[in-house]
């Protein structure tokens, strides 16, 4: 309730006279009205078919706003911290735009060489796996970083670990990114070609197809859906009808979603044998592939 309130009085007195109600959301109308209840500083007055703010105590609610938003977001140094400045300006850090500029993609690679360059700037994946075990990217939405090599993308932390799952003779940059594609690697990965392609291996639930969807329509580089060896067998021995009943409503969105943007015909024929069976499998199953499928 305070931050509604704080953006209704800050609406309220920048404006030069009477703001009608229809300018405030509810949250803010039922903040408003208690505070005139309880202060007196701001009343209510008919207006046409519907009622205005008035405020009667200026002095009163500055000093209000003042203790709810103690910085103005004018009066701070430039280039600080996006939090930071919801910290002065809302006390709370997540207030208002609060995701970091930056993302870090963790990589590791497979096979020798993998490397990517910005410009002159070249990060030597393989040498850097080999000795701490995997590297990062400290990505931005508009940057140059690209490679020569496949990007594949794991959600689950064991197929990052272990690689010994990946087809033989893989050479690829290998990036974890856990459970959702977040917004700035997506828009990273949407803004200019990345790799040569771009491999998605997520859990085959609701989740992982709706993420495989938003790559689909929005990647410059081509893109594809990782399935294991013998799915249709490990889907019915392993898949899970908890997983399918949770992430249901993201199934039938992102099932429907790839119909429209003409996915692979493996992909769609996933989508059936799931809606089907109504399970849904899990990434470490690929470590159950029967040897010789």
């Amino acid at each position: 309730m305070s931050r509604s309130l704080a953006d209704a009085l800050s609406r309220l007195l920048d404006a030069a006279g009477d703001v009608p109600a229809s300018h405030f959301t509810a949250r803010q109308k039922q903040a408003l009205d208690a505070l005139g209840r309880t202060t007196q500083a701001l009343t209510t007055l008919p207006h046409g078919r519907g009622v205005v703010y008035r405020v009667t105590n200026r002095l009163q609610l500055e000093n209000l706003l003042r203790t709810m938003r103690p910085g103005a977001a004018d009066e701070l140094p430039e280039g600080l911290p996006r939090r930071a400045v919801n910290v002065a300006t809302h006390r709370d850090s997540k207030a208002r735009d609060a995701g970091h500029e930056i993302h870090y993609l963790l990589l590791k690679a497979v096979g020798d060489p993998v490397c990517w360059r910005q410009g002159e700037r070249v990060l030597e994946l393989s040498p850097v796996t080999v000795a701490a075990g995997a590297g990062a990217l400290a990505i931005q939405r508009d940057d140059g970083w690209q490679s020569n090599e496949p990007l594949w993308l794991v959600e689950n932390q064991a197929l990052f670990d272990r690689t010994d799952w990946l087809p033989d003779g893989t050479r690829a940059s290998l990036a974890y990114y856990g459970g959702q594609i977040p917004a700035r690697l997506h828009a990273w990965l949407a803004h200019c070609a990345r790799a040569p392609e771009v491999i998605l291996f997520a859990d085959y639930d609701g989740v992982g197809l709706y993420n495989f969807a938003r790559l689909l329509e929005h990647s410059p580089s081509p893109c594809s859906f990782w399935l294991m060896p013998g799915w249709r067998s490990l889907l019915t021995r392993y898949g899970s009808q908890a997983i399918w009943r949770d992430n249901h409503a993201a199934f039938m969105e992102a099932s429907a979603r790839l119909a429209e943007l003409r996915a692979s015909e493996q992909v769609l024929e996933l989508c059936r044998a799931m809606s089907r069976e109504g399970l849904a499998l899990e990434q470490e199953a690929v470590w159950h592939v029967l040897p010789g499928v």
